[in-house]
Protein backbone atom coordinates (compact mmCIF):
# COMPACT_ATOMS: atom_id res chain seq x y z
CA UNK A 1 0.00 0.00 0.00
CA UNK A 2 1.65 3.63 -1.37
CA UNK A 3 1.37 6.89 0.39
CA UNK A 4 -1.74 7.81 -1.66
CA UNK A 5 -3.67 5.34 -0.66
CA UNK A 6 -2.92 6.39 3.16
CA UNK A 7 -3.28 10.01 2.59
CA UNK A 8 -7.07 8.82 0.82
CA UNK A 9 -8.00 6.52 3.63
CA UNK A 10 -7.44 9.91 6.18
CA UNK A 11 -9.32 11.62 4.08
CA UNK A 12 -12.17 9.52 4.29
CA UNK A 13 -11.79 9.38 7.85
CA UNK A 14 -11.85 12.85 8.01
CA UNK A 15 -14.77 13.37 6.32
CA UNK A 16 -17.09 11.96 8.90
CA UNK A 17 -16.05 14.60 11.87
CA UNK A 18 -18.63 16.84 11.01
CA UNK A 19 -21.85 17.98 13.16
CA UNK A 20 -24.13 17.22 10.85
CA UNK A 21 -25.50 14.04 10.66
CA UNK A 22 -25.90 12.04 7.32
CA UNK A 23 -29.69 11.48 5.94
CA UNK A 24 -30.50 8.14 7.83
CA UNK A 25 -33.08 7.03 5.18
CA UNK A 26 -31.17 5.07 2.79
CA UNK A 27 -28.95 2.12 3.70
CA UNK A 28 -26.08 4.04 2.56
CA UNK A 29 -26.68 7.13 4.67
CA UNK A 30 -26.94 4.72 7.52
CA UNK A 31 -23.71 3.17 6.91
CA UNK A 32 -22.26 6.68 6.80
CA UNK A 33 -24.23 8.31 10.25
CA UNK A 34 -22.84 5.02 11.87
CA UNK A 35 -19.10 6.08 10.97
CA UNK A 36 -19.47 9.60 11.57
CA UNK A 37 -21.19 8.89 14.89
CA UNK A 38 -17.87 6.46 15.46
CA UNK A 39 -15.49 8.51 14.19
CA UNK A 40 -16.54 11.52 16.80
CA UNK A 41 -16.64 9.26 20.02
CA UNK A 42 -13.21 8.01 18.76
CA UNK A 43 -11.76 11.82 18.05
CA UNK A 44 -13.34 13.38 21.37
CA UNK A 45 -12.64 10.48 23.73
CA UNK A 46 -8.83 10.90 22.45
CA UNK A 47 -9.37 14.41 23.24
CA UNK A 48 -11.05 13.66 26.89
CA UNK A 49 -8.35 11.36 27.72
CA UNK A 50 -5.81 14.43 27.05
CA UNK A 51 -7.27 16.03 29.40
CA UNK A 52 -7.57 13.67 31.67
CA UNK A 53 -3.73 13.76 31.40
CA UNK A 54 -3.37 17.30 31.81
CA UNK A 55 -5.66 18.07 34.74
CA UNK A 56 -3.84 14.73 36.20
CA UNK A 57 -0.28 16.72 35.65
CA UNK A 58 -1.80 20.13 37.18
CA UNK A 59 -3.43 18.41 40.24
CA UNK A 60 -0.84 16.02 41.45
CA UNK A 61 1.62 18.69 42.41
CA UNK A 62 -0.71 20.70 43.48
CA UNK A 63 -2.55 18.11 46.16
CA UNK A 64 0.80 16.58 47.03
CA UNK A 65 2.20 19.65 48.45
CA UNK A 66 -1.16 20.92 50.23
CA UNK A 67 -2.07 17.15 51.79
CA UNK A 68 1.74 16.06 52.46
CA UNK A 69 2.82 11.93 51.84
CA UNK A 70 0.24 10.49 54.08
CA UNK A 71 -2.70 12.31 53.82
CA UNK A 72 -2.18 12.33 49.74
CA UNK A 73 -1.48 8.51 49.87
CA UNK A 74 -4.64 7.78 51.52
CA UNK A 75 -6.58 9.62 49.01
CA UNK A 76 -5.05 7.95 46.38
CA UNK A 77 -5.55 4.40 48.08
CA UNK A 78 -9.45 6.12 48.39
CA UNK A 79 -9.35 6.22 44.62
CA UNK A 80 -8.04 2.93 43.65
CA UNK A 81 -11.10 1.78 45.05
CA UNK A 82 -13.37 2.91 42.21
CA UNK A 83 -11.34 -0.02 40.46
CA UNK A 84 -13.21 -2.52 42.47
CA UNK A 85 -16.89 -0.49 43.11
CA UNK A 86 -16.60 -0.80 39.68
CA UNK A 87 -18.74 -4.02 39.33
CA UNK A 88 -20.99 -2.76 41.85
CA UNK A 89 -23.70 -2.47 39.07
CA UNK A 90 -23.75 -6.19 38.48
CA UNK A 91 -23.76 -5.39 35.06
CA UNK A 92 -26.43 -3.61 34.97
CA UNK A 93 -24.89 -0.41 32.90
CA UNK A 94 -24.02 -2.47 29.70
CA UNK A 95 -27.17 -4.41 29.64
CA UNK A 96 -28.88 -1.29 29.58
CA UNK A 97 -26.56 -0.17 26.51
CA UNK A 98 -26.86 -3.42 24.48
CA UNK A 99 -30.98 -3.16 25.13
CA UNK A 100 -30.96 0.37 24.08
CA UNK A 101 -29.09 -0.24 20.96
CA UNK A 102 -31.57 -2.69 20.24
CA UNK A 103 -34.68 -0.39 20.35
CA UNK A 104 -32.87 2.50 18.42
CA UNK A 105 -32.25 -0.31 15.46
CA UNK A 106 -36.21 -1.13 15.56
CA UNK A 107 -36.96 2.92 16.07
CA UNK A 108 -38.96 1.65 19.32
CA UNK A 109 -39.12 4.26 21.41
CA UNK A 110 -41.70 2.78 24.24
CA UNK A 111 -39.15 0.25 24.17
CA UNK A 112 -36.09 2.53 25.12
CA UNK A 113 -38.15 4.18 27.42
CA UNK A 114 -38.76 1.13 29.18
CA UNK A 115 -35.35 -0.31 29.31
CA UNK A 116 -34.02 3.46 30.67
CA UNK A 117 -36.61 3.48 33.46
CA UNK A 118 -36.15 0.04 34.63
CA UNK A 119 -32.13 0.18 34.43
CA UNK A 120 -32.40 3.70 36.23
CA UNK A 121 -34.80 2.49 39.56
CA UNK A 122 -33.38 -1.05 39.71
CA UNK A 123 -29.56 0.73 40.00
CA UNK A 124 -30.91 3.32 42.62
CA UNK A 125 -32.56 0.17 44.35
CA UNK A 126 -28.78 -0.97 44.05
CA UNK A 127 -26.64 2.16 45.32
CA UNK A 128 -29.70 2.32 47.91
CA UNK A 129 -28.84 -1.13 49.54
CA UNK A 130 -25.05 -0.09 49.16
CA UNK A 131 -25.17 3.38 51.29
CA UNK A 132 -27.66 1.23 53.79
CA UNK A 133 -24.69 -1.36 54.02
CA UNK A 134 -22.00 1.11 54.18
CA UNK A 135 -24.05 3.19 56.63
CA UNK A 136 -24.51 0.44 59.26
CA UNK A 137 -20.63 -0.17 58.85
CA UNK A 138 -18.89 2.67 59.03
CA UNK A 139 -18.91 3.46 62.96
CA UNK A 140 -17.10 -0.14 63.04
CA UNK A 141 -14.93 0.16 61.07
CA UNK A 142 -11.35 1.56 61.99
CA UNK A 143 -10.84 4.14 59.13
CA UNK A 144 -6.91 4.72 60.36
CA UNK A 145 -5.85 1.12 60.27
CA UNK A 146 -7.72 0.49 56.53
CA UNK A 147 -5.47 3.53 55.29
CA UNK A 148 -2.40 2.41 57.68
CA UNK A 149 -2.26 6.27 58.75
CA UNK A 150 -0.64 7.52 61.76
CA UNK A 151 -0.87 11.36 62.24
CA UNK A 152 -3.37 13.22 64.21
CA UNK A 153 -5.11 15.06 61.29
CA UNK A 154 -4.62 12.12 58.78
CA UNK A 155 -6.64 9.71 61.50
CA UNK A 156 -9.26 12.35 61.93
CA UNK A 157 -9.97 12.47 57.92
CA UNK A 158 -9.76 9.06 57.22
CA UNK A 159 -13.67 8.25 57.70
CA UNK A 160 -15.05 11.54 56.55
CA UNK A 161 -12.55 11.47 53.64
CA UNK A 162 -14.03 7.64 52.73
CA UNK A 163 -18.19 8.98 53.14
CA UNK A 164 -17.28 11.46 50.99
CA UNK A 165 -16.39 9.63 48.29
CA UNK A 166 -18.65 6.83 48.72
CA UNK A 167 -21.56 9.30 48.80
CA UNK A 168 -20.21 10.93 45.01
CA UNK A 169 -19.99 6.82 44.00
CA UNK A 170 -23.32 5.88 45.11
CA UNK A 171 -25.15 8.97 43.73
CA UNK A 172 -23.24 8.38 40.34
CA UNK A 173 -24.47 4.90 40.15
CA UNK A 174 -27.70 5.80 38.87
CA UNK A 175 -26.65 8.60 36.97
CA UNK A 176 -25.08 5.83 35.15
CA UNK A 177 -27.84 5.29 33.07
CA UNK A 178 -27.51 8.67 31.22
CA UNK A 179 -23.84 8.05 29.82
CA UNK A 180 -25.17 4.43 28.87
CA UNK A 181 -28.35 5.70 27.18
CA UNK A 182 -26.07 8.33 25.22
CA UNK A 183 -24.10 5.20 24.08
CA UNK A 184 -26.45 3.20 23.07
CA UNK A 185 -27.63 5.93 21.04
CA UNK A 186 -24.17 6.17 19.30
CA UNK A 187 -23.77 9.84 21.11
CA UNK A 188 -20.27 9.08 23.18
CA UNK A 189 -18.81 11.99 21.95
CA UNK A 190 -21.57 13.91 23.85
CA UNK A 191 -19.98 11.96 27.03
CA UNK A 192 -16.83 12.77 26.39
CA UNK A 193 -17.64 16.59 26.20
CA UNK A 194 -19.25 16.45 29.42
CA UNK A 195 -16.33 14.48 30.67
CA UNK A 196 -14.18 16.89 29.98
CA UNK A 197 -16.47 19.30 31.94
CA UNK A 198 -16.28 16.56 34.93
CA UNK A 199 -12.69 16.99 34.83
CA UNK A 200 -12.21 20.75 34.97
CA UNK A 201 -14.46 20.98 37.24
CA UNK A 202 -13.15 18.66 39.52
CA UNK A 203 -9.85 20.88 38.80
CA UNK A 204 -11.63 24.22 39.72
CA UNK A 205 -12.94 22.27 43.06
CA UNK A 206 -9.40 21.00 43.62
CA UNK A 207 -7.98 24.51 43.54
CA UNK A 208 -10.70 26.32 46.18
CA UNK A 209 -10.11 23.90 48.31
CA UNK A 210 -6.60 24.76 48.50
CA UNK A 211 -6.95 28.41 48.66
CA UNK A 212 -9.73 27.80 51.44
CA UNK A 213 -7.36 25.53 52.75
CA UNK A 214 -10.36 22.67 53.55
CA UNK A 215 -9.85 19.57 55.08
CA UNK A 216 -9.27 16.19 53.09
CA UNK A 217 -12.69 15.21 52.91
CA UNK A 218 -13.32 18.41 51.06
CA UNK A 219 -10.53 17.92 48.54
CA UNK A 220 -12.10 14.19 48.05
CA UNK A 221 -15.64 15.95 47.52
CA UNK A 222 -14.57 18.57 45.07
CA UNK A 223 -12.58 16.05 43.00
CA UNK A 224 -15.47 12.96 42.82
CA UNK A 225 -18.13 15.58 42.88
CA UNK A 226 -16.91 17.01 39.63
CA UNK A 227 -18.12 14.30 37.44
CA UNK A 228 -21.34 13.61 39.07
CA UNK A 229 -22.33 17.17 38.51
CA UNK A 230 -21.16 16.35 35.19
CA UNK A 231 -23.47 13.87 35.11
CA UNK A 232 -26.44 15.41 35.86
CA UNK A 233 -25.95 18.68 33.39
CA UNK A 234 -25.93 15.56 31.10
CA UNK A 235 -28.86 14.02 32.90
CA UNK A 236 -30.79 17.38 32.31
CA UNK A 237 -29.56 17.26 28.25
CA UNK A 238 -30.50 13.54 27.56
CA UNK A 239 -34.00 13.53 29.21
CA UNK A 240 -35.14 17.15 29.51
CA UNK A 241 -33.92 18.29 25.79
CA UNK A 242 -32.54 15.55 23.25
CA UNK A 243 -34.78 12.62 24.25
CA UNK A 244 -37.47 13.92 26.98
CA UNK A 245 -39.60 10.71 26.36
CA UNK A 246 -37.13 8.88 28.22
CA UNK A 247 -36.70 10.39 31.19
CA UNK A 248 -37.33 7.71 33.83
CA UNK A 249 -40.47 7.15 35.29
CA UNK A 250 -41.70 4.48 37.92
CA UNK A 251 -44.22 3.55 35.31
CA UNK A 252 -42.41 3.03 32.86
CA UNK A 253 -40.80 -0.01 34.43
CA UNK A 254 -41.43 -3.44 33.23
CA UNK A 255 -41.15 -6.90 34.34
CA UNK A 256 -39.51 -7.80 30.42
CA UNK A 257 -37.77 -4.96 30.60
CA UNK A 258 -36.32 -5.16 33.72
CA UNK A 259 -35.40 -9.08 33.31
CA UNK A 260 -33.58 -8.71 29.80
CA UNK A 261 -31.32 -5.35 31.06
CA UNK A 262 -30.56 -7.40 34.23
CA UNK A 263 -30.20 -10.78 32.77
CA UNK A 264 -27.47 -9.49 30.23
CA UNK A 265 -25.95 -7.44 32.58
CA UNK A 266 -25.49 -10.68 34.77
CA UNK A 267 -23.80 -11.96 32.28
CA UNK A 268 -21.72 -8.94 31.21
CA UNK A 269 -20.80 -8.84 35.51
CA UNK A 270 -19.59 -12.81 35.38
CA UNK A 271 -17.33 -12.03 32.30
CA UNK A 272 -15.97 -8.70 33.77
CA UNK A 273 -15.20 -10.14 36.62
CA UNK A 274 -13.30 -13.01 35.42
CA UNK A 275 -11.28 -10.94 33.09
CA UNK A 276 -10.33 -8.60 35.52
CA UNK A 277 -9.01 -11.87 37.95
CA UNK A 278 -7.52 -13.52 35.26
CA UNK A 279 -5.54 -10.68 34.81
CA UNK A 280 -5.06 -8.79 37.74
CA UNK A 281 -3.49 -11.92 38.94
CA UNK A 282 -0.10 -11.16 37.33
CA UNK A 283 1.39 -9.65 39.90
CA UNK A 284 0.27 -11.80 42.85
CA UNK A 285 1.96 -14.70 41.29
CA UNK A 286 5.24 -13.12 40.19
CA UNK A 287 5.35 -11.73 43.70
CA UNK A 288 4.53 -15.54 45.60
CA UNK A 289 6.49 -17.87 43.33
CA UNK A 290 9.37 -15.67 42.01
CA UNK A 291 9.60 -12.55 44.48
CA UNK A 292 8.37 -9.25 45.48
CA UNK A 293 11.42 -6.95 43.29
CA UNK A 294 10.31 -9.31 40.14
CA UNK A 295 6.91 -7.58 39.96
CA UNK A 296 8.79 -4.43 38.86
CA UNK A 297 11.06 -6.20 35.81
CA UNK A 298 7.11 -7.43 34.68
CA UNK A 299 4.72 -4.69 35.45
CA UNK A 300 6.95 -1.44 34.13
CA UNK A 301 7.50 -3.19 30.70
CA UNK A 302 3.18 -4.26 30.75
CA UNK A 303 2.69 -0.46 30.93
CA UNK A 304 4.38 -0.08 28.03
CA UNK A 305 2.82 -2.27 25.91
CA UNK A 306 -0.68 -1.14 27.43
CA UNK A 307 -0.91 2.51 25.90
CA UNK A 308 -0.96 0.91 22.76
CA UNK A 309 -4.35 -1.35 24.08
CA UNK A 310 -5.37 2.20 25.23
CA UNK A 311 -5.27 3.95 21.73
CA UNK A 312 -7.18 0.88 20.32
CA UNK A 313 -9.56 0.54 23.40
CA UNK A 314 -10.72 4.39 22.08
CA UNK A 315 -11.16 3.91 18.32
CA UNK A 316 -12.88 0.22 18.79
CA UNK A 317 -15.61 0.43 21.69
CA UNK A 318 -17.64 3.08 19.63
CA UNK A 319 -18.19 0.23 17.35
CA UNK A 320 -20.03 -1.83 20.43
CA UNK A 321 -23.35 0.06 19.95
CA UNK A 322 -23.11 0.69 16.24
CA UNK A 323 -23.03 -3.38 15.93
CA UNK A 324 -26.18 -3.41 17.73
CA UNK A 325 -28.11 -0.89 15.91
CA UNK A 326 -27.25 -2.29 12.69
CA UNK A 327 -28.03 -5.96 13.61
CA UNK A 328 -31.43 -4.97 15.01
CA UNK A 329 -31.50 -3.51 11.22
CA UNK A 330 -30.87 -6.52 10.11
CA UNK A 331 -28.01 -4.49 8.27
CA UNK A 332 -25.18 -7.85 7.89
CA UNK A 333 -23.60 -6.46 5.34
CA UNK A 334 -22.21 -3.46 6.95
CA UNK A 335 -21.75 -5.44 10.05
CA UNK A 336 -19.26 -7.97 8.30
CA UNK A 337 -17.09 -5.09 6.59
CA UNK A 338 -16.74 -3.17 9.66
CA UNK A 339 -15.71 -6.54 11.42
CA UNK A 340 -13.28 -7.38 8.85
CA UNK A 341 -12.02 -3.69 9.02
CA UNK A 342 -11.74 -3.73 12.89
CA UNK A 343 -10.00 -6.52 12.99
CA UNK A 344 -7.25 -5.59 10.15
CA UNK A 345 -6.81 -2.67 11.85
CA UNK A 346 -6.58 -3.90 15.06
CA UNK A 347 -4.27 -6.19 13.59
CA UNK A 348 -2.04 -4.11 11.52
CA UNK A 349 -1.51 -1.66 14.60
CA UNK A 350 -0.87 -3.67 17.26
CA UNK A 351 1.49 -6.05 14.89
CA UNK A 352 3.64 -2.87 13.92
CA UNK A 353 3.93 -0.99 16.92
CA UNK A 354 4.29 -4.15 18.90
CA UNK A 355 7.33 -4.76 16.65
CA UNK A 356 8.81 -1.35 17.29
CA UNK A 357 8.29 -2.05 21.02
CA UNK A 358 9.86 -5.14 20.98
CA UNK A 359 13.45 -4.55 19.17
CA UNK A 360 13.72 -0.89 21.00
CA UNK A 361 11.22 -1.49 24.26
CA UNK A 362 14.88 -2.09 26.37
CA UNK A 363 16.20 1.47 25.15
CA UNK A 364 13.04 2.89 25.75
CA UNK A 365 12.20 1.74 29.18
CA UNK A 366 15.87 2.86 30.41
CA UNK A 367 15.21 6.19 29.15
CA UNK A 368 12.07 6.02 30.99
CA UNK A 369 12.15 4.08 34.49
CA UNK A 370 15.84 3.78 34.53
CA UNK A 371 18.55 1.36 34.31
CA UNK A 372 17.61 -0.82 37.06
CA UNK A 373 15.16 -2.80 34.63
CA UNK A 374 15.79 -4.25 31.88
CA UNK A 375 13.53 -6.60 30.40
CA UNK A 376 14.59 -9.57 28.18
CA UNK A 377 13.75 -10.19 24.76
CA UNK A 378 11.30 -13.05 25.42
CA UNK A 379 9.35 -10.73 27.88
CA UNK A 380 9.07 -8.14 24.86
CA UNK A 381 8.15 -10.68 22.56
CA UNK A 382 5.59 -12.22 24.52
CA UNK A 383 4.13 -9.06 25.65
CA UNK A 384 4.28 -8.28 21.92
CA UNK A 385 2.41 -11.23 20.99
CA UNK A 386 -0.22 -10.68 23.55
CA UNK A 387 -0.52 -6.79 22.56
CA UNK A 388 -1.51 -8.56 18.73
CA UNK A 389 -3.96 -11.23 20.66
CA UNK A 390 -6.00 -8.39 22.41
CA UNK A 391 -6.07 -6.34 19.52
CA UNK A 392 -7.94 -8.54 17.08
CA UNK A 393 -9.62 -9.93 20.70
CA UNK A 394 -10.94 -6.84 21.38
CA UNK A 395 -12.10 -5.87 18.05
CA UNK A 396 -14.49 -8.99 17.97
CA UNK A 397 -15.57 -8.69 21.11
CA UNK A 398 -17.01 -5.32 20.18
CA UNK A 399 -19.21 -7.17 17.69
CA UNK A 400 -19.92 -10.37 20.05
CA UNK A 401 -21.15 -7.09 22.44
CA UNK A 402 -23.51 -5.77 20.10
CA UNK A 403 -24.45 -8.92 18.78
CA UNK A 404 -25.78 -9.91 22.39
CA UNK A 405 -23.75 -12.56 22.54
CA UNK A 406 -22.41 -12.45 26.08
CA UNK A 407 -23.21 -16.04 27.08
CA UNK A 408 -20.63 -17.71 24.93
CA UNK A 409 -17.81 -14.75 25.79
CA UNK A 410 -18.39 -15.03 29.95
CA UNK A 411 -18.28 -19.50 29.40
CA UNK A 412 -14.93 -19.02 27.57
CA UNK A 413 -13.74 -16.44 29.48
CA UNK A 414 -13.99 -18.55 32.54
CA UNK A 415 -11.82 -21.95 30.89
CA UNK A 416 -9.52 -19.02 30.33
CA UNK A 417 -9.12 -17.56 33.60
CA UNK A 418 -8.35 -21.26 35.44
CA UNK A 419 -6.30 -22.11 32.60
CA UNK A 420 -4.19 -19.09 32.63
CA UNK A 421 -3.86 -18.61 36.10
CA UNK A 422 -2.65 -22.64 36.46
CA UNK A 423 -0.29 -22.21 33.86
CA UNK A 424 1.12 -19.02 35.68
CA UNK A 425 1.80 -20.60 38.73
CA UNK A 426 3.75 -23.71 36.38
CA UNK A 427 5.67 -21.54 34.08
CA UNK A 428 6.69 -18.72 36.82
CA UNK A 429 8.03 -21.35 38.69
CA UNK A 430 9.87 -23.14 35.40
CA UNK A 431 11.20 -19.43 33.57
CA UNK A 432 10.82 -17.07 35.90
CA UNK A 433 8.20 -13.61 34.69
CA UNK A 434 8.64 -15.39 31.17
CA UNK A 435 6.25 -17.90 32.25
CA UNK A 436 3.46 -15.49 33.22
CA UNK A 437 2.94 -13.20 30.34
CA UNK A 438 3.27 -16.72 27.56
CA UNK A 439 0.95 -18.02 30.02
CA UNK A 440 -1.96 -16.03 29.52
CA UNK A 441 -1.05 -16.01 25.86
CA UNK A 442 -1.32 -19.98 25.67
CA UNK A 443 -4.31 -20.06 27.95
CA UNK A 444 -6.07 -17.34 25.60
CA UNK A 445 -5.63 -18.78 22.24
CA UNK A 446 -7.24 -22.07 23.10
CA UNK A 447 -9.70 -21.18 25.01
CA UNK A 448 -10.85 -17.69 23.55
CA UNK A 449 -8.99 -17.08 20.16
CA UNK A 450 -9.89 -20.40 18.99
CA UNK A 451 -13.50 -20.82 19.82
CA UNK A 452 -14.21 -17.49 18.05
CA UNK A 453 -12.76 -18.28 15.05
CA UNK A 454 -15.09 -21.44 15.05
CA UNK A 455 -18.07 -19.91 16.54
CA UNK A 456 -18.03 -16.11 14.43
CA UNK A 457 -18.46 -17.70 10.77
CA UNK A 458 -21.38 -19.99 12.56
CA UNK A 459 -22.98 -17.07 13.98
CA UNK A 460 -23.31 -15.39 10.40
CA UNK A 461 -24.88 -18.96 8.54
CA UNK A 462 -27.09 -18.58 11.43
CA UNK A 463 -28.98 -15.27 9.54
CA UNK A 464 -26.83 -13.00 12.43
CA UNK A 465 -29.46 -13.87 15.40
CA UNK A 466 -32.69 -13.77 14.37
CA UNK A 467 -33.54 -14.46 18.24
CA UNK A 468 -32.09 -12.71 21.17
CA UNK A 469 -28.78 -14.60 21.49
CA UNK A 470 -28.60 -14.25 25.46
CA UNK A 471 -31.86 -17.04 25.16
CA UNK A 472 -30.43 -18.49 22.08
CA UNK A 473 -26.97 -19.80 23.07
Amino acid sequence: MNAAYWVSRIKHIVSFIRLKPFDTSTIEGRSSERHRRIVLTAVTSAGARGVTLLTGLVSVPLTVRYLGAERYGMWMTISSVISILRFADLGLGNGLLNAVSEANGKDDRVMAREYVSSAFFMLSGVAALLAVIFAVVFPYISWQQVFNVSSVQAIAEAGPAMAAFMGCFLLGMPLGVVQRTQLGYQEGFINSVLEVVGRLLGLAGILLVIVLKARLPWLVLAMAGGPVIASLLNGFYVFGFRRPWLYPRFGYVTRIAARKVLNTGLLFFVLQVVIALAFASDNLVIAQVVGASAVTLYAVPMKLFQMLDMVLQMILSPLWPAYGEAIARKDVGWVKRTLVRSTSLGALFSVSSSVILIIFGAQIIRLWAGPEITPSFGLLLGLGVWTVLKAVGNAVAMFLNGANVIKFQAVTAVFMGISALALKIVLSQMVGILGVIWATVIAYSVCVAVPMGIYIPRLFKSELLPKSSVEAI
